[in-house]
C-alpha cells in the first residue's frame, strides 16, 4: 500500500519530509482512517507514510494560564475519555469520544485525525466547533492558526496544505456557568457512525441562558451551527415551551441528504429530537449520562518509544525488528502490509484472525505496547521497535491456558471459535487493567468484538469467572 515508511522523533523532521516528498507523503498518527482510505484506493499517489506516533510529549492534554485547553496531535479518544480535566471543562468532547468506535479504535484513533478526515459524521468535530476550537498547522514555513469553523471547505476537504502537520488543537475551557452535552443517533450502540449528531453548550446567568452554541453533524456538507436556535435561546430559561421551539428551529437548520444510513427526512426529524433531549439533560443536570465512573480503556501501556536506533526510514529492503510474545524477531518482509497480515503471513502467527479488515469485528485484536488495538488498522512498520502480544503469547510457556482461556472453555464461551482470539485478547487486557470489573464494564470492554454465533452471555460469564479466579 506504500513504498516507504518513516518513524520520526520530532515534528520538525516530519515537516521536512513533507516538504521534500510533497503530496506523495501522508502523516500517520492512529491510521484508523488512513488505512481504510489506502485499502479502498481513495489515496491514489500516496507512496510514503510519516509516522509521528512516537514523537515525545505529543499526547498531552493541558490547560494554560489563559484557560485555553491544548490537545496534542497524538491525543487519542481514550486519552480524552480518561481525562478529568476534560470531563470538568470540556464534557461534550468526552461524551463524543466515548461514543467513537470501540476501545481498540479509541486507543489508536486521534482527535487530530478525526478532524483532518473531515467527514461531517465524525464525532469530535461538532463539540470542538461548539467550543470555538482552532487548530495549529505547522510546515517548514512556520505555523498558522485556523479556526475550526474555517478549516473545512466541503465533505472531507480542509484548508491544510500537503506540507502541513496539525500540531495542536486549542479551545477555551468551559466556565463553571457553562453546561454542555453531545448526542448522536446511530444504527447501533457501538462501532457506529453518526446518522445525526448534535452538540449543545449553554452559558447561564442564574437560570437564564446568556449565550448558546448548537452545532449539528451529518446534516450538511460540513458541521453547521443552528444559528436561529442559538439566537432564540439567548435570554430565556429552559422551559418546556422554549425547549420545544428551540428543537424546531434546529430541525429547520438541517440540510441533509439521503444515503445508506438514513434518509433526509429521518435526519431532519432526528435533529429536533436530539436537541430536545440535549436541552432536557442540561435542564435536569444529567449532562454526563452514559459515562462510566471507571471506563474500561483496554490500556495498561506506557510511552515505550525510547530507543533511538529504531527511528528512521523503512522500505522494502529494511528489516522490521520487533518483540512478539517476548521474543525478539527480525523480519525482512511485509513492510507494505497491515500489522494483521504481517503477523499472519510474515511472522507465522495465524491465531490472530481477519474478519472484516475494517476495524469492525475485533477478531484481529492484539496488544501493541500495552494497548489493545485492531491489527488490521495498524501499518506493519509500526511494529518496528514495539512490544506485541498475540493470542499465541497469552498462555504460559509450559502450555498452561491463561485463566481467561480456561474460563472460556469451562463456560462454553467458544462456539465456532473464529472470534475467540479477539475476545480473549480484549478480556485479558481488561483484567490487567481492572481486577474486579462489573458487568457493565465487561460489556463496554467487549463492544469492539463481534460474535456472530450470538454467544455473548457465555462470554460475559467467562470473563466474570476468570476475574474471580485471578483475584
Amino acid at each position: 500500500m506504500w513504498e516507504s515508511y518513516y518513524n520520526v522523533d520530532t515534528m520538525e523532521k516530519a515537516t521536512s519530509l513533507l516538504a521534500e516528498i510533497g503530496s506523495a507523503a501522508r502523516i500517520v498518527a492512529g491510521a484508523t482512517d488512513l488505512i481504510l482510505e489506502l485499502e479502498r484506493g481513495q489515496r491514489k499517489g500516496t507512496s510514503t507514510l510519516i509516522d509521528i506516533s512516537r514523537v515525545p510529549n505529543q499526547n498531552l492534554i493541558t490547560e494554560d494560564e489563559s484557560r485555553i485547553i491544548h490537545l496534542g496531535p497524538m491525543v487519542t479518544h481514550n486519552d480524552c475519555v480518561n481525562s478529568s480535566l476534560l470531563e470538568e471543562k470540556a464534557l461534550p468532547l468526552v461524551l463524543a469520544c466515548w461514543q467513537v468506535g470501540s476501545p481498540q479504535i479509541r486507543n489508536r484513533g486521534t482527535i487530530a485525525g478525526n478532524l483532518i478526515t473531515g467527514s461531517p459524521a465524525n464525532d469530535c468535530i461538532s463539540p470542538l466547533m461548539a467550543m470555538n476550537a482552532c487548530v495549529i498547522l505547522q510546515s517548514i514555513r512556520g505555523k498558522r492558526s485556523v479556526n475550526l469553523q474555517d478549516f473545512y471547505t466541503g465533505v472531507r476537504k480542509t484548508v491544510m496544505q500537503p506540507d502541513e502537520v496539525l500540531v495542536d488543537i486549542q479551545f477555551p475551557a468551559m466556565k463553571s456557568s457553562m453546561k454542555g452535552v453531545y448526542l448522536k443517533s446511530a444504527l447501533r450502540k457501538a462501532q457506529a457512525i453518526s446518522v445525526v449528531n448534535a452538540s449543545i453548550i449553554l452559558e447561564f446567568s442564574g437560570e437564564t441562558v446568556k449565550k448558546a452554541s448548537i452545532t449539528l453533524g451529518a446534516v450538511a456538507p460540513k458541521i453547521i451551527h443552528a444559528e436561529n436556535a442559538e439566537g432564540f435561546l439567548a435570554g430565556k430559561t429552559l422551559s418546556s415551551a422554549v425547549i420545544a421551539e428551540t428543537a424546531k428551529l434546529a430541525n429547520a437548520a438541517a440540510r441533509p441528504i439521503d444515503d445508506v444510513r438514513g434518509s433526509a427526512s429521518y435526519r431532519s426529524y432526528t435533529v429536533g429530537i436530539l436537541v430536545k433531549h440535549g436541552l432536557e439533560r442540561i435542564a435536569n443536570h444529567t449532562e454526563a449520562e452514559g459515562l462510566l465512573l471507571e471506563p474500561p480503556l483496554l490500556d495498561t501501556g506506557t510511552d515505550m518509544w525510547k530507543n533511538n536506533e529504531f527511528y528512521g526510514g523503512i522500505d522494502k529492503s529494511s528489516p522490521i525488528i520487533t518483540t512478539i510474545n517476548g521474543e525478539k524477531r527480525t523480519i525482512y518482509s511485509g513492510q507494505h502490509k497491515t500489522l494483521l497480515r504481517f503477523l499472519r503471513e510474515d511472522a507465522g502467527l495465524t491465531g490472530t484472525k481477519e474478519g472484516c479488515g475494517e476495524g469492525e469485528c475485533g477478531a484481529c485484536t492484539i496488544h501493541l505496547d500495552g494497548k489493545a488495538v485492531m491489527a488490521c488498522m495498524v501499518p506493519a512498520p509500526r511494529a518496528h521497535g514495539a512490544q506485541i502480544t498475540t493470542i499465541e503469547g497469552i498462555g504460559d510457556r509450559d502450555g498452561q491456558l491463561h485463566p481467561v482461556q480456561q474460563a472460556f472453555v469451562e463456560e462454553g464461551a467458544v462456539q465456532c471459535g473464529y472470534c475467540t482470539p479477539g475476545f480473549v485478547m480484549s478480556s485479558v487486557k481488561l483484567l490487567e487493567e481492572k481486577k474486579h470489573p462489573d458487568e457493565i464494564q465487561i460489556k463496554h470492554a467487549l463492544t469492539g468484538n463481534l460474535c456472530r454465533c450470538t454467544g455473548y452471555y457465555k462470554i460475559i460469564k467467562a470473563v466474570e469467572k476468570a476475574a474471580e479466579k485471578m483475584a
